[in-house]
């Protein structure tokens, strides 16, 4: 498995974070952090709801910036499959990809099956230095493929 940082298990840790990335520690660049370690491939809107019950009103705009300064800095990946809106992980500096659920959106991390970075190479680079490859795998999560199969056969007059 790559490189991946350890979930702080406080503030103090996040702080930390922040100034080991030479970002000003603030209320809301804490509770970012925390929200996106907490919950893996959040939207933003739902980082905006684990925001706001932390520190109550915050604006949108405001946690759109911490969230970009967030990604610019390296603390925070951000990932937006195709016809998804943008997520957030805190799984970053390794080589790693995702699975998507086309039916209800969940995603997951796939590890990269060589562990090198990049893991794919490209049959003509065309003179690019190419450090990452990105790598969607699409299906059915196990939730959505035991419902389809059950819908499946209730639609054929099995039990």
């Amino acid at each position: 498995m790559g490189k991946t940082r350890g979930v702080p298990k406080n503030s103090t840790g996040f702080e930390s974070m922040l100034r080991g990335a030479a970002l000003r520690v603030t209320r809301p660049r804490v509770s970012v952090l925390a929200a996106v370690y907490d919950h893996p491939h959040a939207d933003t809107d739902s980082i905006v709801g684990v925001v706001r019950a932390d520190l109550g009103d915050v604006s949108r705009q405001a946690i759109y910036d911490v969230l970009r300064a967030l990604t610019t800095a390296g603390l925070v990946r951000r990932i937006q499959p195709a016809g998804s809106v943008a997520r957030y992980e805190s799984r970053v500096g390794d080589n790693h990809h995702h699975v998507v659920c086309r039916s209800c959106g969940d995603i997951a991390d796939a590890d990269c099956a060589i562990g090198e970075t990049p893991c794919l190479i490209a049959s003509h680079d065309h003179g690019y230095a190419i450090d990452e490859a990105e790598v969607i795998y699409w299906g059915l999560c196990p939730r959505c493929s035991t419902a389809s199969s059950s819908s499946a056969s209730s639609s054929r007059g099995n039990p």
